[in-house]
């Protein structure tokens, strides 16, 4: 039995604090720096990202898409 390596693809274009997200799955975008970031997904996920200096994060899903 051959064990086979699962490929993906993910590219992202950074424009100033937006940032446009290519993946298999689809094109998401967030806008934010390194300390506060808003994200949608490619399967229409929302999260909220707070990065503090120390490593100390938090990260909130504000709401859920369409899951595959």
């Amino acid at each position: 039995m051959e064990a086979f390596m699962g490929w993906s693809f993910r590219k992202s274009i950074k424009i100033g604090p937006f940032r446009l997200n290519l993946s298999r799955g689809g094109v998401g975008h967030s806008w934010g720096n390194r300390a506060f970031r808003v994200t949608r997904t490619a399967d229409g996920r929302r999260t909220l990202s707070v990065n503090l200096p120390g490593g100390l994060h938090w990260r909130k899903t504000l709401g859920s898409g369409s899951r595959r």
